[in-house]
């Protein structure tokens, strides 16, 4: 049974819709690369503790010049979430690039994905400069389909590891 199922309300109480946020924004973190990648391990602890608690799922990428994210779960605790993070002085110039009803979840085996490098590995910088990823010039769901295929390559990479 899915973690969205087992949420469910029992009788007639009518359950929260599902929703997934889609945004990016600037990284404001300032400080060495071992500085900033002591925040981002804060940041994916919380998250990894936080989230299954709300009912979310969710993946994150980072390098050093942005966050991506996308986020699943029930419309209450997503819009919490983004709220706080227009609030969270970590980012800058945040965009959502979709926030929707959705009939199932795409990250619903991660509590927090990450795709994403050391803040002075420049492998993500050299990636989105061939690539073009752009956020700021993607839809919502190019993004989703970006971060999604990036967390599945990522993973059956680790697979194959051990």
């Amino acid at each position: 049974m899915s973690a969205w199922a087992a949420a469910k309300l029992e009788g007639n109480v009518m359950q929260e819709e599902l929703r997934r946020l889609v945004y990016y924004s600037v990284n404001a973190i300032e400080g060495s690369a071992d500085d900033i990648d002591h925040m981002l391990r804060d940041i994916l602890e919380t998250s990894r503790r936080n989230n299954p608690k709300l009912n979310i799922t969710g993946a994150l990428m980072f390098n050093a010049n942005c966050f991506v994210q996308v986020l699943e779960g029930p419309r209450a605790a997503v819009e919490q979430l983004l709220q706080r993070f227009h609030l969270d002085k970590r980012h800058k110039s945040l965009a959502v690039l979709a926030f929707s009803p959705i009939p199932e979840r795409a990250f619903g085996e991660w509590s927090m994905a990450f795709v994403g490098a050391r803040a002075a590995d420049g492998r993500l910088e050299a990636f989105a400069a061939e690539s073009g990823f752009d956020p700021t010039r993607m839809s919502g769901e190019a993004t989703l389909d970006f971060l999604h295929k990036m967390v599945l390559a990522q993973d059956q990479e680790l697979r194959q590891s051990c």
